[in-house]
């Protein structure tokens, strides 16, 4: 079972110039399912993160700011959506669904979120679509509860993931892994424990070479109890806002590569979708889909 959390609020009401690509929410699990990777049985509904689990990584303040709708016009236009108690709801049920989800792949190995890879949030304040950060939100509380002591957080979305670098800067416990295109938002980066930057145009060997020469020497090294995977299919040559060149097929290898060494490791491991953007909603589907099939393949 691929314990997949998935909730309809994901597919948020928007204006038009917001809407692309919102719907792969609602079309990703009609996919798996149609296409028999899934079955209803492996999704589970998730609840609201608690606001006490939240604010272990938010500061208190701007929690609260979200919760009265209360951002400045600056502070909403760095988010990129507009601000409603339905958009603030969904920020808490994605991270509950990456805490569920990483609790569940304690006893079963893996677990997925058709949403989150929110790595833009800081403790502070939101941007580029993400208010909350759901990946750190989890690592935070499996620590707080002792269900996990080491930490890798395994980063593969086109942009750095600078929130959660910045979250984690201090933390020894979390070790936050990036490979992100060098010259792509966000232009002035943070520092992770370890960033790998990607020139223009990467190709799909490039990708693959450069991650198969890091993640096996990092999970030796850390021997982490936990891994959490943000597999954004923003990496694709046909992506609006990516700049690499990575194939469908590459992107799909991507995957079976970080899932295989989790499962070799005997490591459970969280799987958030973070971002795709390409103009063709059928190859982010597609992408996206490759995922769930790749964790299949590895798990099943």
């Amino acid at each position: 079972m691929l314990n997949i959390a998935f909730h309809p609020i994901y597919q948020l009401p928007l204006p038009s110039k917001h809407r692309f690509p919102m719907e792969k929410y609602d079309l990703l699990p009609k996919q798996l399912i149609y296409e028999g990777t899934c079955s209803a049985e492996d999704f589970f509904s998730p609840i609201a993160a608690e606001q006490s689990a939240v604010e272990r990584i938010h500061d208190p303040d701007y929690v609260e700011k979200l919760l009265e709708l209360d951002l400045n016009k600056k502070e909403v236009r760095k988010i990129g959506f507009p601000l409603s108690k339905q958009l603030i709801e969904r920020e808490f049920i994605i991270a509950g669904g990456t805490i569920q989800g990483a609790i569940k792949a304690i006893d079963s190995g893996m677990a997925m979120n058709i949403a989150g890879g929110t790595h833009h949030a800081f403790k502070n304040h939101g941007e580029a679509f993400c208010l909350l950060n759901d990946q750190a939100i989890a690592a935070q509380y499996l620590l707080d509860n002792k269900l996990a002591d080491n930490i890798l957080i395994i980063d593969l979305d086109v942009h750095q993931g600078n929130g959660t670098a910045k979250i984690f800067e201090s933390n020894p416990k979390v070790f936050t892994f990036s490979m992100h295109g060098k010259k792509n938002y966000p232009f002035q980066k943070e520092q992770s424990n370890l960033d790998l930057e990607l020139e223009d145009n990467c190709s799909d060997d490039e990708f693959i070479n450069g991650l198969k020469k890091v993640l096996p020497k990092l999970i030796d090294e850390l021997k982490p109890d936990f891994i959490f995977y943000l597999s954004g299919v923003d990496v694709l040559g046909t992506d609006k806002l990516g700049r690499l060149g990575i194939t469908i097929d590459g992107c799909k290898q991507r995957d079976l590569y970080v899932f295989e060494q989790c499962k070799l490791h005997d490591i459970p491991v969280q799987c958030s979708m973070g971002g795709g953007y390409s103009e063709d909603l059928k190859i982010i589907i597609d992408a996206h889909a490759n995922t769930f099939r790749s964790a299949k393949d590895i798990f099943d």
